[in-house]
């Protein structure tokens, strides 16, 4: 029974990786892609994780798929908040169709 549960979640995760992949591709810019990206492949790579790790069970290899989640979680919007931040710094231009554009706001404070 835990199996299915497991290949349940790497189903899901593969879901939402095809997600976010679709997304780098048919997104307008940088920013819409990098939120398409840290979103939907953070969540669907952890989903694969953790199904890897229901499947493994507490093994040395199950314990390194909760690693790589916990891993994955916080340096994933980190470092799309750095990238997004240096694209927007060196003039990487938002999409025409873009409502807010929070940097541009805080620089105009300073």
């Amino acid at each position: 029974m835990i199996n299915i549960v497991g290949f349940v979640f790497i189903a899901v995760g593969l879901f939402f990786d095809f997600v976010g992949c679709l997304g780098l591709v048919r997104l307008p810019d940088v920013y819409n892609r990098l939120q398409a990206s840290t979103k939907c492949i953070t969540l669907g790579t952890c989903s694969i994780l953790f199904g890897a790790f229901l499947i493994q069970g507490a093994t040395a290899s199950g314990i390194k798929a909760l690693l790589c989640m916990l891993f994955l979680i916080l340096t994933s919007p980190v470092s799309a908040h750095a990238l997004a931040r240096g694209a927007h710094r060196s003039g990487v231009k938002l999409w025409e169709k873009s409502v807010i554009d929070r940097y541009e706001e805080d620089r105009q404070k300073q």
